[in-house]
């Protein structure tokens, strides 16, 4: 449980700082860049969640 927790808290302080590169340089991969990282980031959540759920259920 505590590595997905970390996981999804560095990968969204990954995404943030990918959009901070982006409004700061102005070049689009960053901003393709974080948007990965956020999808990423959501799918890692759900995934945490339903592992809450699955435990519960169990």
């Amino acid at each position: 449980m505590l590595i997905f927790r970390w996981l999804v808290l560095f990968l969204l302080l990954g995404a943030a700082l990918s959009f901070a590169f982006y409004l700061g340089t102005g070049r689009v991969y960053f901003k393709r860049w974080a948007l990965l990282i956020l999808k990423w980031s959501v799918i890692a959540g759900i995934s945490f969640f339903a592992v809450l759920m699955l435990g519960r259920i169990v």
